[in-house]
């Protein structure tokens, strides 16, 4: 028997391991029941049903889901903030379904994170291929922002080194090839990479003695 806390469904121990696992939001009972058989029979382990998308983070830390499906008739603005902070703190493929979708409602969802917001509610015999779409998206987008924030960080990690060879060129008199020689040996005398050397040296940590 499924085990219920706090309106939440818990995965029971015989749903498989490698199935999808599906968090579901749905405020009816009965429609709940219906679209998790539905994605049962699609292939999916539904792990955990919630009736709305409050504590929407935690719950998804809890059941541990791979996509999160919603089912709503009209997504509201508290909703959709939810959402945007699953997308910040514990970001997972979401997928909407909802019975209407006025433009600017689907863009506002769509900026919250929502991988897919399909109109018109959701019906068994296409869920698993718009999950499936939902989350090849979601990972695309997900490569694409690691992509980005691997940039500015190097692009940041050189900007503090070629600050610290500034300061040191003042500070000691040095030119710049021989600034970057002595960046290097701090950097390896101590252990460091070269740009948490020159972040050190920048911010003059106590344990960092200039020779």
């Amino acid at each position: 028997m499924a085990c219920r806390e706090r309106g939440i469904r818990q995965r029971g121990p015989n749903e498989g391991a490698s199935a999808l696992r599906v968090l579901l939001v749905d405020g009816e009972p009965e429609r709940a029941e219906a679209v998790r058989l539905g994605l049962e029979a699609a292939g999916c382990a539904v792990v955990a049903i919630a009736p709305d998308v409050a504590d929407l983070t935690a719950r998804v830390r809890a059941s541990q889901a791979d996509v999160i499906v919603c089912d709503l008739d009209d997504p509201s603005r508290d909703a959709l903030e939810s959402m945007r902070a699953l997308h910040r703190d514990e970001p997972r493929p979401v997928v909407l379904f909802a019975e209407r979708g006025a433009p600017e409602q689907i863009e506002a969802a769509l900026e919250a994170g929502v991988a897919a917001y399909v109109v018109e509610g959701l019906a068994p015999a296409r869920v698993r291929p718009v999950l499936e779409v939902a989350i090849r998206r979601f990972r695309a987008h997900e490569a694409l922002r690691a992509q980005l924030a691997e940039a500015r960080a190097t692009l940041e990690e050189r900007d503090q080194i070629a600050a610290a060879k500034r300061r040191l060129m003042r500070d000691e008199g040095l030119s710049e090839p021989e600034a970057h020689r002595r960046l290097q040996r701090m950097a390896m005398e101590r252990r460091l990479k070269l740009g948490p050397m020159a972040a050190a040296y920048l911010n003059k940590k106590p344990a960092i003695r200039i020779e």
